[in-house]
């Protein structure tokens, strides 16, 4: 893993490099590296949030959506955190930087949430059987 975040942080940094010497030398604009910071990640952010945005308004109409969403984010902050870990543990040498341990992470998670779906589906079951006896024994009396 720590090879992969290297070998990811050298094609980073050449692009860095690309953009600054592009936007230096053939647009003539003169950027500092806090300038083109500004304007590279503002530009990257936005598009993030109007891609989030557009398939958020898409999966919320759905049924569950909002738990979907929620999913979606939950698993996000999860893959941030993990890899966080792993990073901080090959820092402080304080456990091994590995991928598996990542993967095995978020697989938690998934089984977790997968755990918490069946015993909602369970407790929604539950509750249209019982509307649905309560429904049938009010139209008798009527």
């Amino acid at each position: 893993m720590k090879e992969t975040i290297l070998k990811l942080a050298e094609l980073l940094n050449n692009i860095h490099d690309f953009i600054q010497i592009y936007v230096s030398n053939h647009l003539n604009l003169g950027l500092n590296d806090k300038d083109l910071h500004f304007w590279i990640m503002g530009i990257i952010g936005i598009l993030i949030f109007l891609f989030v945005l557009v398939v958020s308004k898409f999966i919320s109409k759905l049924p569950f959506g909002i738990t979907i969403l929620s999913f979606i984010y939950s698993f996000t902050i999860m893959i941030v955190l993990v890899f966080a870990i792993e990073i901080q543990q090959a820092l402080t040498k304080r456990g091994n930087m590995e991928f598996q341990d990542a993967v095995v992470g978020l697989w938690g998670f998934v089984v977790f949430f997968i755990g918490f779906v069946i015993i909602s589906s369970i407790f929604l079951l539950i509750k249209r059987l019982i509307n649905s006896f309560t429904d049938k024994d009010s139209i008798r009396k009527s």
